[in-house]
């Protein structure tokens, strides 16, 4: 993919050798040599701002809220202990993302980012295997092993080495190494390219930290090791280059010993399955591939007589058939899920949550809107991300057949909606979902004003300007305005005008210092 999402620091860009060490900063260096924390996280946002506009980049509201609730405790236990100081904690972004990537890998980006590929979800059988990468991705944040290991010049632009990273990136995805030697121009862009991977001291040291937070957020620790063993068996058995991980982070004998060790002598109880897991690992790979021949080998059927691999392989089947359209199949198969679910010792109630979800959606894709709504209604939690946006689809979709049955519910996801952006500024979907319900409402303004921010939410200055400047003219207009909902927008202009102009003088190689762009009140 071509904007970052190929592991900013984990990637090898030109086939470089796995023993490569990156050479950390001596004591007496001058501190200026490595990124500031508000540097780091402004080449973070550089970076992000291309990725999130990327095909790749994907935000798939179940499968995310579930990666979220493997993240945040970690990041909970890294502030506790303190891993996490006040400067990275105010400033760092301490956000996870998804990569619609059959390929098993993670990777840290400057300023707090973290991606995870779907191959990697779709390879872990526990949620305490997946939390073990995401402790080892968090652990080289926490460390600032990103900042020490770029080391960039005084004089850099960190818009040259967003760029420089971005085009080595592309091409350590595309596996070419003449596009690698385009991107890399000038010898700023060839030593900032020497650094891309950690060295081994690095990696060993995130392993450590990363499995001391396992047990402090609630995870097995055990999970380190059984992913280690899960990656090692599955790389001697075919190295088809789906490895990505392992040849950053190499696997050595000492990696694999050392994890072991450490399940042997502290917290070794046994990492287990669990049917949530086992529904967002089909998800995953459903999600990669959304082929009509990928979707065509899901047919919701499994040899294994485990409820757990039933569920799953109906969940995935429902799923692939709503996709393609075969709406009957879809609900049926979600049904039967559903019923076996109920019969779980002990019950999961947030793999029950997970399966009613995808019954609302298989029913909305079916052009059930109500029968969604009805669904919906039924897990209650408004303010739960997956429900609220899907919600205000299945409300939209009604009010274009039935306008005056939608009112109800469309009034009721627009202030939820409103909500919950209020709080979370940065969520693009749900300033879309915004945008249209207030249109539908009447509330132009509003409604303007949401299609700007979700253009700024994805780095779309330029787009988010237009629309502002749209909203501004709208609100001098004749007729009632609404003065708060004007004045807002006068505000958001102002600070976007700024952004835009510090991301231009950034370009220029102008000022390093301050805090990160856009920062502030919104």
């Amino acid at each position: 993919m071509a904007a970052a999402l190929a592991a900013a620091m984990l990637l090898p860009a030109l086939n470089l050798p796995a023993h490569a060490q990156v050479r950390l900063p001596a004591l007496g260096e001058s501190a200026s040599r490595d990124l500031s924390v508000g540097d780091e996280r402004r080449l973070g946002e550089q970076i992000m701002r291309e990725a999130r506009r990327d095909p790749v980049y994907l935000d798939d509201p179940v499968l995310l809220e579930y990666l979220q609730s493997i993240w945040n405790p970690l990041v909970a236990a890294a502030r506790q202990i303190g891993q996490i100081d006040a400067d990275t904690d105010q400033l760092f972004a301490w956000e996870t993302f998804l990569v619609r990537d059959r390929s098993v890998n993670a990777f840290a980006l400057p300023g707090g980012f973290v991606g995870a590929h779907l191959g990697l979800i779709a390879i872990t059988t526990t949620r305490d295997q997946l939390a073990s990468v995401m402790a080892h991705e968090l652990s080289h944040v926490t460390q600032r092993h990103i900042a020490r290991s770029i080391a960039p010049q005084q004089q850099a632009s960190l818009i040259a080495v967003a760029t420089i990273l971005l085009g080595i990136l592309a091409a350590s995805r595309a596996n070419n190494v003449d596009l690698a030697n385009a991107a890399i121009m000038g010898g700023q862009g060839a030593a900032i390219q020497s650094q891309l991977n950690f060295s081994r001291d690095m990696e060993r040291e995130a392993d450590r930290i990363g499995y001391g937070l396992l047990g402090l957020a609630g995870f097995a620790p055990a999970g380190q090791a059984q992913m280690f063993d899960r990656m090692d068996a599955a790389t001697r058995l075919s190295d088809n280059g789906g490895f990505p991980y392992l040849r950053s982070h190499p696997l050595t004998i000492d990696r694999i010993s050392e994890a072991r060790s450490r399940t042997l002598l502290g917290d070794n109880r046994a990492s287990q399955p669990t049917l949530q897991h086992a529904l967002m690992q089909m998800r995953s790979r459903v999600l990669m591939d959304e082929s009509v021949t990928g979707l065509q080998r899901l047919s919701g059927t499994t040899s294994s007589p485990a409820l757990t691999d039933r569920v799953a392989a109906l969940y995935g089947g429902a799923m692939a058939a709503s996709l393609l359209k075969e709406h009957d199949r879809a609900e049926r198969q979600v049904a039967l899920a559903l019923q076996l679910a109920a019969t779980a010792v002990p019950r999961e109630p947030a793999a029950e949550r997970a399966l009613r979800l995808l019954q609302a959606q298989v029913l909305l894709n079916a052009g059930d809107a109500a029968g969604a709504l009805q669904v919906l209604d039924t897990l209650g939690a408004a303010h739960e991300r997956p429900a609220l946006l899907l919600r205000t689809q299945a409300a939209l979709r009604l009010h274009d057949s039935k306008p005056d049955a939608a009112a109800e519910p469309l009034r009721r996801s627009v202030e939820n909606l409103q909500t919950w952006v209020s709080e979370q500024k940065n969520d693009a979907a749900a300033w879309e979902l915004l945008a249209s319900g207030s249109e539908a409402l009447g509330l132009k303004l509003r409604a303007l004003r949401a299609g700007a921010e979700a253009r700024a939410a994805v780095g779309d200055l330029t787009g988010a300007i237009d629309r502002l400047r749209r909203a501004q003219a709208a609100s001098r207009g004749p007729g009632p305005t609404d003065f708060i909902e004007a004045s807002v927008i006068d505000a958001r202009l102002r600070q976007v005008l700024q952004q835009r102009r510090e991301i231009a003088a950034e370009m220029r190689g102008e000022g390093r210092g301050g805090p990160p762009p856009g920062e502030g009140p919104n």
